[in-house]
């Protein structure tokens, strides 16, 4: 009968690519799609409700397992979750093996602290870290080894490339073929020109820079992973231009390559310590990001104060923070005495005295 819907059941495997909404598009596995002569290599899918029921979540990433799939419509459901090698919660995504830092050095310029605070949060990962820059073509042969001398020092090889004049877009190809990275980076730098260009029929639609803050536009809303036609899966994450580190304190010396140098040829007389003051410190030093260690610091132990004052409930105390690592203890109002009348109530009072005062 023409339009009768043709149903299959079987069990195929595949990949999570985008989540929206309560549905998955789930890219096969090369074997599933010839076995099964699919005519859709990627279904839309949705979850079991068993899986809802024990809190199974379902990420951008996710080798999952697909059953009774609609041919002709090109659908599915989503039966199980396999076991994960490794997830980021902020953005939601499984199973990567590295991440890709994207920064341009001009327009908008290089700033180090937003740099640094990037590859704190790439480090915190776990995965390893490709560091590209972006629109080399605008600086000077002696400006671009200067910066190349200056993240030697803090522990990375930075990849100069230019995604306007293509150059050295194909060792970034090299980098990642048949691995899942991760793209991220601040906005405006050039993420959604360069996975253009790695994948030319995707068509990302390309932000602008804001001339008032020297900044890009956002123009990713979600995380998705995008088939390289060389092997391997790219995923872009929505841009953003300060990443939240939520990391332990006393893990954060570990997020520094040029401070894990230093730990391997001595060692701090505590086993507790911080590097902050404390005596025979082997990580105090004249190192470049030093201070930017510190700051992240008072931000990591402000954070975790935080954290435990809300998990205490009869804590008289509340920490306001101000940026920075600047932070403040201030008392709660727990009383109504101290609490602000809201405006609301203020205009009911009067509109209820002035009725009194009619009567």
């Amino acid at each position: 009968m023409i339009g009768e819907t043709v149903t299959t059941t079987g069990q195929l495997f595949g990949t999570v690519l985008a989540v929206q909404a309560n549905f998955y598009r789930v890219q096969l596995d090369p074997e599933d799609r010839e076995k099964k002569s699919a005519h859709f290599p990627i279904l839309l899918c949705t979850r079991r409700t068993r899986l809802k029921k024990i809190g199974q979540q379902v990420m951008v990433g996710d080798r999952v397992v697909v059953e009774e799939p609609d041919w002709a419509g090109g659908r599915g459901a989503i039966t199980e979750v396999l076991p994960r090698t490794g997830q980021l919660d902020r953005p939601a995504i499984a199973n990567v093996n590295q991440i890709m830092l994207v920064f341009a050095v001009a327009d908008p310029p290089l700033e180090p602290y937003q740099l640094s605070r990037f590859l704190v949060k790439a480090e915190s990962t776990g995965w390893d870290v490709i560091l590209c820059l972006n629109k080399s073509d605008l600086i000077s042969a002696q400006e671009q080894q200067e910066i190349s001398d200056r993240l030697l020092a803090w522990g990375y090889q930075p990849l100069f490339i230019s995604v306007q004049n293509n150059l050295n877009i194909e060792e970034v190809v090299t980098h990642l073929s048949h691995k899942t990275t991760v793209i991220a980076g601040p906005s405006g730098v050039g993420k959604s020109s360069l996975i253009n260009a790695l994948i030319p029929d995707i068509n990302l639609r390309v932000g602008e820079i804001s001339g008032k803050l020297a900044r890009g536009r956002h123009t990713t809303r979600h995380v998705e992973l995008f088939e390289l036609p060389d092997g391997g899966l790219l995923a872009d994450t929505p841009g953003f231009n300060q990443p939240d580190l939520d990391y332990q304190p006393e893990e954060l010396v570990h997020y520094f390559p040029e401070a894990r140098k230093l730990l391997k040829v001595a060692h701090c007389r505590f086993s507790d310590c911080l590097h902050r003051d404390e005596p025979d410190c082997a990580v105090q030093g004249n190192w470049e990001r030093y201070e930017h260690y510190l700051e992240f610091l008072d931000e990591a132990i402000a954070r975790k104060t935080q954290l435990n004052q809300q998990a205490d409930p009869e804590s008289t105390l509340k920490l306001k923070t101000k940026g920075k690592g600047q932070s403040k203890y201030e008392p709660k109002l727990e009383s109504k005495k101290y609490r602000r009348v809201a405006r609301k109530t203020q205009l009911q009072a009067l509109q209820d005295l002035y009725q009194d005062s009619e009567e």
